[in-house]
């Protein structure tokens, strides 16, 4: 097995539980690995034998807009898309993380990790 990384996919939007939140947004960044056998790509030099990491980012970017209260529910989201839309990939890890979050204290980021797998 063989796995594809997207780090850092930086995203402005507005989930949270707070009023605040959903009125003023912040910054997320978000982490997606897969997994895939990508070894006919390897031979073939093809896109069409690989898992594209432009649809990856637009998976996340497209789920990201989605406001939801729970950072949860959006990784959710992300995992569900990416098992059914690409069936190549086999293990999928989603990591979102809310940055400088209003939790009354002095917190750099809460990240959320969350993973699915096929079958």
């Amino acid at each position: 097995m063989h796995s594809i990384h997207l780090k850092n996919i930086r995203v402005f939007t507005n989930h949270g539980c707070l009023t605040e939140e959903e009125k003023i947004g912040s910054d997320y960044l978000v982490n997606l690995s897969v997994k895939a056998d990508l070894s006919k790509a390897s031979e073939s030099d093809q896109l069409v034998d690989t898992v594209d990491y432009v649809t990856l980012n637009n998976i996340v970017v497209e789920e990201m807009e989605i406001r939801s209260e729970l950072l949860e529910h959006v990784g959710q989201r992300i995992i569900n898309r990416v098992l059914n839309e690409l069936t190549m990939v086999q293990f999928v890890e989603v990591s979102v993380a809310k940055i400088n979050p209003p939790i009354g204290g002095d917190v750099a980021e809460v990240v959320v990790t969350m993973n699915g797998n096929r079958g």
